[in-house]
């Protein structure tokens, strides 16, 4: 660990942020709980969607169980990653939101591109792949400390997403992507503040 003793306490605050691609049918499950799904645009038959959805929904809220694990996770992330400092958290806020955009181009599987010892190997999954359909996680974390709080947000995000992937799992299965996790913006310590510019 890195010594931080000689530095003097001062104000630290960070923020994260991630998303997981979702299929459509995903997406509505949270969307519109409640509502029969429309499974026209699914590559698989529509009883075995029935029963993905009912094992999804009887996990109970994603996105409240989602914000719940970020929370959990951030505050152990001392524990989770070997070299990071044992921090006393002065407060955490996790949101999930859903996000629509207007898909680009066709929806394609990964092109296989060869096989190894761990099984098929596959290209990664370009941004025109994945579903226009996500789910963004965005956590803000902030102590007074000698050491920030960087790692801490980054893996309420994490956590926060994982928790998302496995509550729809069943529905959704091998179709998930996550991604686009980073620092969007940071306050306090030697390096001063962070904002990270807008694409």
């Amino acid at each position: 660990m890195v010594n931080v003793s000689g530095k003097a306490n001062t104000k630290r605050s960070a923020t994260a942020s991630g998303r997981i691609h979702i299929p459509k049918v995903a997406y509505n499950l949270i969307a519109f709980p409640g509502v029969p799904d429309d499974t026209s645009d699914v590559n698989f038959n529509k009883s075995a969607t029935q029963i993905g959805t009912e094992k999804a929904r009887s996990k109970g809220n994603v996105l409240t169980v989602a914000q719940l694990a970020a929370i959990m996770g951030c505050k152990r992330t001392s524990e989770l990653i070997p070299l990071c400092h044992p921090l006393s958290l002065s407060h955490i806020a996790v949101s999930l939101r859903l996000e629509a955009s207007r898909p680009t181009t066709q929806q394609q599987s990964p092109e296989l591109v060869g096989s190894s010892e761990f099984g098929t190997v596959s290209r990664d999954l370009n941004l025109e792949d994945r579903s226009p359909y996500s789910i963004v996680c965005e956590a803000t974390v902030s102590c007074e400390g000698k050491t920030g709080v960087e790692m801490e947000a980054l893996t309420a995000v994490s956590v926060g997403l994982l928790t998302v992937w496995d509550m729809l799992k069943a529905v959704a299965g091998r179709e998930m992507v996550i991604g686009d996790i980073f620092i969007q913006r940071k306050e306090g310590g030697k390096s001063g503040d962070f904002v990270r510019p807008r694409p």
